[in-house]
């Protein structure tokens, strides 16, 4: 009885490219994945570099208004305080902390400065990898829009896409 038999021939087989569009489909799949990663790692660095910045500088203000304090101390020891031993003690000991609050602010000024390079630099990596993410899933897209036109024109615009998208992506790595 043919009209009962089973046949197992099914569409993969009928269709060669299908199955070649589909490997590419599942690679462009895996490299977004790991793009993906790479960019929300990177968004991670870039606010984490932001925050030591952001404390960095608020310990650097901190710093600068104990400077001006001491500063203040020192005039109005000149201005309103006898003249005399204890005077010059306190001017003294208003100095000593204006030069040491100097140096710290200096010190903390170039950390707060480096923190936001850092993140900067960050925040550029990211966008590479920002963007091969959209260059990839655009691949991926136009090369799954094969399986319902069945037009080779999608698969081929969609590696392109996704060959550029590596590309900037790998550009992330160099910064």
């Amino acid at each position: 009885m043919a009209e009962l038999e089973i046949h197992h021939e099914t569409e993969h087989e009928k269709d060669p490219t299908g199955k070649k569009v589909g490997v590419m489909a599942a690679i462009l799949a895996v490299f977004l994945a790991v793009v993906t990663i790479a960019s929300h790692r990177t968004h991670t660095a870039a606010i984490m570099h932001k925050s030591s910045s952001n404390d960095a500088w608020a310990y650097y203000q901190a710093t600068r208004i104990k400077l001006h304090n001491s500063e203040l101390g020192e005039k109005m020891v000149d201005l309103l305080g006898p003249k005399g031993e204890a005077s010059e003690k306190a001017r003294a000991g208003f100095a000593t902390e204006a030069k040491k609050y100097e140096e710290q602010s200096k010190e903390r000024q170039e950390s707060a400065k480096s923190a936001d390079e850092a993140a900067e630099a960050d925040e550029h990596r990211a966008l590479r990898y920002d963007i091969g993410e959209g260059l990839l899933e655009i691949g991926l897209v136009l090369s799954s829009l094969y399986f319902i036109s069945r037009k080779t024109m999608f698969p081929i615009v969609g590696l392109i896409a996704a060959v550029a998208g590596t590309g900037i992506a790998l550009t992330g790595l160099m910064l």
